[in-house]
């Protein structure tokens, strides 16, 4: 998984709202990627919900909020009409991204082992470094968290 103090890596990623997402085109702007496993679920609603909720101070904090998953555009673009997110998605189908953020992997649920994205947080700083990682992130709470973190960045 990446860690603090390393360059994010670039990506270019389709997304909602039509055309791609570049992170280093958002420069200077702080960056919070949130990778997370599957779009419509309970967790990943919730969090959405969250950063959506928050998303204007989040702006008036210098920040960009992204969510990322593996989910096609089409799947994206369903779930923030039927939520009214306010937040970006981007699609990483096939999986690039999340393998070079190190949220890819094995997980286990019920005894049962599969390969999915970990729930991880990532704040970039407006130069491209990684300021701070939430590994195995527990919603409840976590965008106030992330949004205090950004603030001070």
């Amino acid at each position: 998984m990446i860690s603090a103090g390393a360059p994010a890596p670039d990506f270019t990623l389709p997304r909602t709202g039509g055309g791609t997402l570049t992170l280093s085109a958002l420069r200077p702007a702080k960056v919070v990627l949130y990778f997370y496993p599957k779009d419509d679920t309970p967790g990943c609603t919730t969090e959405a919900l969250d950063f959506t909720r928050l998303a204007a101070r989040f702006r008036a904090a210098g920040t960009e909020v992204i969510g990322i998953s593996k989910d096609s555009l089409a799947r994206h673009e369903s779930f923030c009409a039927k939520h009214r997110l306010g937040v970006t998605l981007v699609s990483d189908a096939e999986g690039r991204v999340c393998e070079e953020y190190g949220v890819w992997g094995e997980k286990k649920l019920y005894g049962r082992a599969f390969m999915g994205i970990t729930r991880t947080t990532v704040l970039v700083g407006g130069d491209g470094i990684v300021a701070q990682v939430w590994p195995r992130v527990t919603v409840a709470g976590h965008a106030e968290e992330v949004l205090a973190a950004a603030a001070a960045l």
